[in-house]
Formats: structure tokens, sequence, C-alpha cells
């Protein structure tokens, strides 16, 4: 029981972390990957709940193809003077 607790309060603080990282980055690919981060851990989350269904649907859709879309708009938007510049 204690060690469940630990863990549940380990991987709440990486949630918080990496959703804090997201609102605070200032480059926007930095912000998709803090996201991706934090998507995988309340995919933790619900295999510390015993909801392996929901943990797997979370990782396929949301980190799997919402990222994926997300990165590929922030690739293919960006113009030649943002990158030389940053």
């Amino acid at each position: 029981m204690v060690y469940e607790l630990v863990a549940f309060a380990l991987f709440a603080l990486v949630t918080v972390g990496f959703s804090l990282g997201v609102v605070l980055a200032r480059n926007v690919f930095n912000a998709v990957l803090m996201l991706g981060g934090a998507l995988i851990s309340v995919a933790v989350h619900y295999v510390m709940l015993q909801a392996e269904f929901l943990a797997a649907i979370q990782i396929l859709v949301y980190v799997g193809g919402v990222l994926v879309l997300i990165t590929f708009a922030v690739m293919l938007t960006r113009n030649e003077t943002e990158v030389a510049t940053t």
C-alpha cells in the first residue's frame, strides 16, 4: 500500500511538472514534447487504476495520433526566418 502511494505521488509530480512545462515552454516544439510526457504519465495513472485498456487507448490515440499531427503541423508551418533566429 505504501509503495502504491509513493508511486502515485511520484507520477503525479511528473504529470504536474510536464504540464507546467507545456504552459511555460517558449518553443512550440518543446511544448509538444512536454505534452507527450504528460499524456504518457496520465497513461501510467490509468495502469495504476488497473484500466489497461484506457491506458492503451490513451497512448495510441493521444500520444500516437494527436502528437504526431501537432508535430507535423509545427514542422510544416515554420518559415525560414524563425528557424534562423532560434
